[in-house]
């Protein structure tokens, strides 16, 4: 197992070691000893699957603190565009984002510490997506931010003509409009 960094400091992305044959493959999608060795401490307690089709966006979301929470997200068909937005408020990454494509073939994992928001963009006809957190959710702690924040300037990867997204996610705050306890 690899880890790679990125410019935003906690923000890591996980290679898993695969073994292929003639019969298709194998590997750990989570060995808690594992992570440990390589710096990965947090406790998972509850596991998430979403599918969704071409198009669709889901994000930008957060939970308020005590209830935040660390995720270690993943696709086990399809692909996507995984996007994390730094809201710590004393970090000096604030308020940028990060993208990685998480596929069914590179088998890339996108551990997301507390203190970020998270969204991603289904960029195959159909995507499963998984992803483990270190916190149970709590409605009463949504937190969201607008998927099309001009100051953040994501490109989602999907024409704007093809973009699906709930009603909540389009009302949700700008960053410079949110409050935040992090």
């Amino acid at each position: 197992m690899e880890i790679i960094t990125t410019p935003i400091k906690d923000l890591l992305i996980v290679k898993p070691k695969i073994f292929t044959d003639d019969r298709g493959f194998f590997f750990e999608t989570y060995n808690e000893n594992r992570y440990k060795e390589l710096g990965i401490s947090q406790n998972f307690v509850q596991d998430n699957q979403s599918k969704s089709s071409y198009g669709v966006i889901r994000g930008l979301h957060f939970q308020h603190n005590p209830y935040c929470q660390s995720k270690l997200v993943s696709v086990t068909i399809g692909k996507v565009w995984d996007v994390a937005v730094d809201l710590r408020a004393n970090s000096a990454t604030y308020g940028q984002w990060f993208g990685v494509e998480l596929t069914e073939e590179n088998h890339l994992q996108f551990l997301i510490p507390r203190g970020f928001a998270h969204g991603f963009s289904v960029l195959s006809k159909t995507a499963v997506f998984s992803y483990k957190c270190d916190n149970f959710y709590n409605p009463a702690a949504d937190g969201g931010i607008l998927f099309n924040d001009p100051d953040l300037n994501i490109d989602w990867k999907i024409p704007t003509d093809k973009m699906i997204l709930s009603e909540k996610d389009t009302k949700h705050p700008l960053l410079k409009d949110v409050t935040l306890n992090f």
